[in-house]
């Protein structure tokens, strides 16, 4: 696994989750996701355009971390992988997705809401996992409650978390970042607002620093 992946995400905070259907826009999105100081990016793998999206990210812009999401099976993971994703997420624990991005040794966020799955995802030896669908599961007080008795892993939270509901997982140490598809929409894309998608993802953003101002100032 590349902790540097992982250290910097934690970083940052929170990432988009992106559902492209032009891989023409990934250019304007890489540059936008810049210059609002959210250089990260998941791709997911819901549309014919998600390989070369990547592949043009990756490629275009070395300062972005680029990652692939709903990655359902090996082949999947292995083009997100040669177009240039450095992690890879999935919806649930697939053990064959998780052992082939192992053996890669690219870093891999498996989806898990029951302590089963977290418990299977320790087994091999990950510690870093995506909890979804976070909100219809119960959302911070779910995880607070399968913390603690599995205090050693830490969670990205997806599926239902937004703007307002945020700080709350920021502020739960368990919760390394969020992810979640507010900050790009399809629709915004689909349009080519760029200047939307900016703003949302400043305001991602600004959150973030925000909350950590808090915790700093205790």
């Amino acid at each position: 696994m590349n902790t540097s992946v992982t250290q910097q995400i934690e970083q940052l905070g929170v990432f988009p989750i992106i559902v492209i259907e032009d891989a023409a826009d990934a250019m304007r999105l890489g540059e936008t996701l810049l210059t609002a100081g959210l250089p990260c990016a998941e791709v997911t793998f819901r549309t014919e355009a998600a390989e070369e999206a990547i592949r043009v990210l990756a490629g275009g812009f070395p300062d972005l971390l680029v990652g692939a999401g709903t990655v359902l099976s090996v082949e999947q993971a292995q083009k997100a992988i040669d177009a240039g994703a450095k992690f890879v997420l999935s919806p649930g624990f697939n053990p064959s997705v998780v052992d082939f991005c192992l053996s890669q040794e690219v870093t891999i966020y498996p989806g898990i809401c029951t302590p089963t799955e977290i418990e299977a995802a320790m087994a091999k030896g990950l510690t870093v996992l995506k909890f979804f669908p976070s909100e219809s599961m119960g959302g911070v007080r779910y995880l607070q409650s399968i913390s603690a008795p599995l205090s050693m892993v830490r969670y990205i939270p997806t599926g239902g978390v937004n703007l307002g509901n945020l700080p709350d997982y920021l502020n739960f140490d368990r919760v390394l970042a969020c992810a979640g598809t507010w900050i790009v929409k399809k629709q915004w894309l689909k349009d080519k607002d760029f200047d939307r998608i900016r703003k949302e993802a400043e305001g991602a953003v600004e959150v973030v620093k925000k909350v950590r101002r808090e915790q700093h100032n205790g």
